[in-house]
């Protein structure tokens, strides 16, 4: 849903590639913020450092918008590989785990929600890998991609319904998961 918005501002995200590029810092550079920002945002989220969830929120949305601009830069200094991406994709799923467990060591929703939401959203990157490895773009099929599930997360935490965004992620990360599995399916 939100590559259509992506879409919208991509002159705008060319154009910050081409200014950050500038500062000489490689994509892994941005790769490694946002995941250095999800890993603050567990800490936010487990209690270490404040008590609510606002905190894990915000730290979440800067490891998102990090994850858009290592793809910028890396457009920006035409430097996309297959290294790099593996490098964003193996990055965004660590980001992801280190979320949840933050969220569960908080104790901000049931265990077993977090475990599950967690457990769908990994699937959701798995079956996309794993079908494109068989020739079929998955790429912006599903209601909720990564960026979708990221903006809930962020919104209902920042709002203090942490335990909300859990079961939202949860149930777009199942839909998106059988839209996917469907679609490979059908192809094959």
């Amino acid at each position: 849903m939100l590559n259509k918005f992506r879409r919208a501002f991509r002159p705008f995200f060319k154009r910050l590639g081409m200014y950050l590029a500038r500062t000489g810092l490689p994509p892994i550079f941005w790769s490694s913020l946002g995941l250095t920002a999800a890993f603050f945002s567990s800490l936010a989220y487990s209690g270490i450092f404040f008590s609510d969830g606002f905190y894990g929120g915000l730290f979440l949305l800067v490891s998102g918008f990090a994850d858009v601009l290592d793809g910028s830069v890396a457009r920006a200094t035409d430097s996309v590989s297959s290294r790099g991406a593996f490098i964003d994709s193996t990055f965004d799923r660590l980001g992801e785990l280190f979320v949840f467990i933050g969220i569960l060591i908080g104790g901000f929703s049931d265990p077993l929600l977090v475990i599950i939401a967690l457990s769908l959203s990994l699937l959701v990157s798995y079956t996309r890998a794993r079908g494109e490895s068989l020739g079929i773009k998955l790429s912006g099929t599903g209601i909720g991609e990564r960026a979708e599930r990221i903006l809930v997360l962020v919104v209902a935490s920042m709002l203090g319904y942490v335990d909300y965004g859990v079961i939202i992620v949860l149930v777009l990360a199942l839909i998106t998961f059988l839209q996917r599995v469907a679609l490979v399916i059908k192809a094959l």
